[in-house]
């Protein structure tokens, strides 16, 4: 089973292309994600998505954007003259925005800020402030965080499976 789920953010701007017989669409991005350690730099990854997903791509989803994806991983090797390349892609079956990351500053905005799902996993809404605004001092003062991912609700029960091995 190929299933690959991955939290990152998109690091070039969507760009549509069509197969040749302009069948399909194809919404193709770089994603950038942090490595197990932190003295690793950022890992970058190509996502790509078809026809109805790639639409939706390219209305929806903007370099910035902080993303959950799920697909499946495709590694393709080929040969470079004296040595072999392999290049890493995820083809997109899913993707649920989390929110907008200002590149510069490194802060995050929650406008598009909802990640649901009914198989019981993590929820990440926006806190509401109200009807006006937070004033510009009170921004300053406390430098804003990316939204968290809520965790799932830990089970007391340790769940087994009773099929014997």
């Amino acid at each position: 089973m190929n299933t690959f789920t991955l939290m990152a953010e998109i690091v070039t701007e969507p760009e549509l292309r069509r197969t040749p017989d302009n069948q399909n669409a194809i919404a193709s991005f770089l994603v950038q994600f942090d490595g197990s350690r932190a003295d690793e730099s950022p890992y970058r990854l190509k996502v790509v998505g078809w026809n109805n997903l790639a639409d939706n791509i390219m209305e929806q989803y903007h370099k910035g954007d902080r993303v959950v994806i799920e697909g499946r991983l495709r590694i393709e090797s080929f040969d470079k003259g004296t040595y072999k390349e392999k290049r890493t892609e995820l083809t997109a079956q899913r993707i649920h925005n989390l929110g907008s990351v200002n590149l510069s500053a490194g802060v995050a905005s929650s406008t598009a800020s909802s990640f649901s799902s009914s198989s019981g996993q993590a929820t990440a809404q926006p806190s509401s402030t109200g009807s006006k605004p937070p004033s510009k001092a009170a921004s300053k003062a406390a430098p804003s965080a990316s939204v968290p991912i809520a965790a799932p609700p830990i089970d007391n029960e340790a769940q087994y499976d009773d099929i014997p091995f």
